[in-house]
């Protein structure tokens, strides 16, 4: 038993963090996780997955992704396929903007703004953007790849016409992270591909070469963390790796530390919500592995962690040999 220490304001954010990991609720939690994180980071043997959900872009967390990709803080991020366009949008200087969420819709389709909570983006540029990304796959057709070979080729494009541009996709092509979309389809790089289809393009996302590269990645690592923020498809498709291996023959023992960042709950039974204790009995992690769930807005929890992060000044390099 350990008694609980009132948490001091501070000025350093890593020390207000570490503070609040002595604390109770979901700031105890937040404050963990700083610590676990730590960990991975001091771990020379662990490869660490990011499972990115939720409208994390528009919502203002380019920076924060793209600083933990420029720290070297994760090593490989599975994303949503919607994440990685609004950040090909940003990337060409299309903006989203705030908004507010009590506001007639109907208004807002009459002049052609797209709404996401309290955000709102030009359905107009992002259509603009479609065609960009459906131009570029009909030049590069015939082609067939995983959503991860396909995004790279992309990012090159990206920074040969936008130069300038800052983005996580960016960001990740000069730090050699892999970005996997499982669920490409779902998205407007999905449409985008679809209008090059049929267009007469010869587009194909093998979207089970993306299962078998990722697991590869997991089967060369001596150890592996995962941090998801939110859930759904990135999630699962992190967790299955260990499963996968196991069926193989490549048994991983589970990922060895692992974060989530959440608002769902665990009792209504999605997986969003499911413990990482729920995940044992899979074998997705580890028995013994540190782990922490944070149920948190992860708008607010980012910004905070990453902060904390970089008040550490951990320094870290990329694990060799993963493919």
């Amino acid at each position: 038993m350990k008694p609980i220490t009132p948490v001091q304001p501070v000025r350093e954010i890593d020390r207000l963090l570490q503070n609040m990991g002595n604390g109770g609720f979901q700031g105890g939690r937040l404050g963990e996780s700083l610590n676990v994180w730590k960990k991975m980071i001091e771990d020379p043997d662990c490869t660490i997955f990011l499972g990115l959900s939720g409208a994390m872009i528009p919502a203002g967390m380019q920076a924060c992704l793209t600083e933990l990709v420029e720290r070297r803080y994760v090593d490989a991020i599975v994303s949503t396929g919607a994440n990685i366009f609004h950040d090909i949008c940003e990337h060409q200087g299309v903006r989203h903007y705030r908004g507010h969420h009590h506001v007639d819709d109907a208004e807002l389709f009459s002049k052609g703004i797209d709404r996401i909570y309290d955000v709102f983006a030009y359905e107009g540029e992002f259509r603009n953007v479609d065609r960009l990304i459906a131009e570029y796959a009909r030049s590069i057709s015939p082609y067939s790849g995983s959503s991860r070979e396909f995004i790279g080729k992309l990012a090159g494009q990206l920074q040969e016409r936008w130069p300038s541009g800052r983005s996580l996709v960016s960001a990740c092509a000069d730090a050699g992270v892999p970005i996997f979309i499982p669920a490409l389809s779902d998205s407007s790089i999905g449409i985008a591909l679809l209008m090059a289809r049929r267009g007469g393009a010869d587009i194909s996302i093998d979207q089970l070469k993306d299962a078998d590269e990722i697991t590869r990645m997991v089967e060369n690592s001596v150890k592996t963390g995962v941090i998801y923020v939110g859930g759904g498809v990135p999630k699962n498709f992190i967790q299955q790796t260990q499963v996968i291996a196991s069926i193989h023959d490549n048994d991983c023992g589970g990922h060895a530390y692992a974060i989530q960042y959440t608002t769902d709950a665990p009792h209504w039974g999605g997986l969003s919500g499911c413990t990482f204790e729920e995940a044992i009995s899979w074998g997705k992690e580890a028995v013994t592995s540190p782990q922490v769930q944070v149920f948190c807005d992860a708008t607010i929890a980012l910004p905070l962690i990453v902060s904390g992060l970089k008040s550490l000044g951990l320094e870290r390099a990329a694990p060799p040999g993963l493919y």
